[in-house]
């Protein structure tokens, strides 16, 4: 009989969860029930807290769990537990393996008949008969590495590990192993052995919090998303951030072009920007990025729009007393609803911790215009990663498939001269704006251009604009104008085409 996808989804067993919405996530659904898995990382990675989540959401669920430890006891369990505010139900069995009292005794020690082998077997019966009296339908083995300790040898090891393997396998229990990579990193025996393998690092950059990941390694007879997947622990248990993918978020949106609510920068950019792209705002400090950006962020409200505004390099006070001066009351819109604004820590934020918080506000707000400012903080939240230009391009195609206009800005190294970027991302953003110093008069004064715009034609033209008490003015084309891509724009004109500055005809 051919079997369908259709028919395979309705033969396939019902999954249990992981106890962790992103771990789910990331193997489509969690634990095929009956199985055996490995979930291994050193000391400290967050294994006990994840295997306590796993019991807790099934017992939850009506399953009968038994969580066997052999290096805690039961005492410093529940003590861990109480710390992120968890009780441990009737359904959640501790069972505390320690090694036999007698194993102090200094004669017994010296004894020829005692030996390791018999402390294994003893261990080995102790977890059957307590299976056998309990009959739970999950189990816990915390931690391998005194099993492989008790064997001494990998051979004995093996058999042990398959031993157990059969014996709950026949019983349908679910089994979760816990390894410390104390004993012998190399060792993968468990790896041939289990159903499925997750993998728990922890990483210390030079400066900032500790950054923790999972990957899942294996997970036979299931796909799932590869790679590494950021992950914190914090009171309440371990949170998964499952890795960014675009492609699983395509939709159909409307490409209509949006205006600035500022006529000659509209006629700059051919009319405005399109909707579901994204716009790089590239130029020195102190330029006018970030209002620029606003100008965009009001407009999009003034059509009943929400707009996310993620601020790494300015303290929000001081984002909102600015603003203010200007006429634009930021924390009025926020109040209003229109506007969600977050402070962005780069020193203890991950990558995929961001990207999580940019996804949840979109979907769950309906946003349409989301300002990143800056990139410069987006890369200080991970200076030891190689990867900034991919997890910017997937977290871009995802908002661009949103519907969702993505503004950036990056700051420049310099004021004036040779000026360069830490990251070059031009490429992958839709429309380019670049924005200059230049003297002219004796006044230094502010030039911007569009460089690039992939969707529909734009003026080559360099405008003047000023930044005032109202905001934003921009001018008339500057044709008396070189030296702009140099870095040192030269204006040689008489001055018709600038812009007055206020009080002056």
């Amino acid at each position: 009989m051919t079997t369908t996808p259709a028919t395979a989804a309705l033969l396939a067993p019902a999954r249990l969860s992981t106890g962790n919405r992103g771990l789910d996530e990331i193997m489509e659904g969690g634990f095929l029930p009956g199985r055996l898995y490995l979930l291994e990382g050193k000391p400290g990675t967050g294994k006990t807290t994840m295997a306590m989540q796993f019991m807790l959401a099934n017992a939850a669920a009506g399953s009968r769990g038994l969580y066997v430890t052999l290096s805690e006891t039961a005492d410093e369990l529940r003590a861990s537990a109480q710390v992120h505010g968890w009780d441990i139900p009737e359904a959640m069995q501790l069972f505390e393996l320690l090694p036999p009292e007698n194993v102090l005794d200094e004669e017994r020690q010296q004894s020829l008949l005692y030996s390791s082998d018999l402390e294994l077997g003893e261990s080995t019966k102790s977890i059957f008969e307590t299976v056998e009296r309990l009959e739970p339908t999950l189990l816990v083995l915390d931690s391998l590495s005194e099993i492989r300790l008790l064997a001494q040898s990998s051979l004995r090891y093996r058999r042990q590990i398959l031993s157990l393997k059969h014996y709950f396998g026949r019983r349908g229990i679910t089994t979760l192993m816990l390894d410390d990579l104390t004993a012998d990193v190399a060792d993968k025996t468990v790896h041939s052995v289990a159903h499925g393998v997750i993998l728990l690092e922890e990483l210390a950059p030079a400066y900032g919090a500790e950054r923790r990941r999972v990957r899942v390694l294996k997970y036979r007879g299931s796909s799932y998303r590869g790679g590494y997947h950021d992950m914190t622990i914090e009171r309440g248990g371990a949170t998964v951030f499952p890795r960014l993918r675009a492609i699983d978020h395509k939709r159909r949106i409307e490409r209509t072009r949006l205006g600035s609510g500022i006529a000659a920068l509209d006629q700059l950019l051919g009319g405005g920007i399109e909707r579901g792209s994204s716009t790089l705002l590239l130029g020195p400090a102190g330029a006018g990025k970030s209002l620029l950006a606003i100008t965009f962020v009001l407009e999009s409200t003034r059509r009943g729009d929400r707009a996310a505004m993620f601020v790494f390099d300015e303290e929000l006070g001081l984002l909102f007393d600015r603003s203010r001066q200007m006429g634009i009351d930021l924390e009025q819109l926020r109040d209003d609803g229109l506007l969600l604004v977050e402070q962005v820590d780069a020193a203890e934020l991950s990558p995929g911790e961001f990207a999580e918080r940019v996804k949840t506000i979109v979907t769950q707000h309906n946003v349409k215009t989301v300002v990143i400012d800056s990139l410069n903080g987006y890369q200080a939240a991970m200076p030891e990663e190689q990867f900034l230009l991919l997890h910017i391009h997937e977290l871009l195609q995802y908002l661009n498939r949103q519907g969702a206009t993505t503004f950036l800005t990056v700051a420049q190294h310099g004021l004036v001269g040779d000026m360069r970027a830490p990251v070059d991302v031009t490429y992958l953003a839709d429309t380019v704006l670049l924005l200059r110093y230049f003297e002219a008069r004796g006044r230094v004064r502010r030039a911007i251009s569009v460089i690039k715009k992939r969707a529909g034609p734009h003026e080559d033209t360099i405008r003047e604009y000023q930044i005032g008490d109202d905001g934003i003015r921009v001018g008339e084309p500057l044709v008396a104008f070189q030296g702009v891509l140099r870095g040192v724009p030269e204006y040689a004109g008489d001055g018709t085409a600038l812009i007055k500055p206020a009080g002056e005809r």
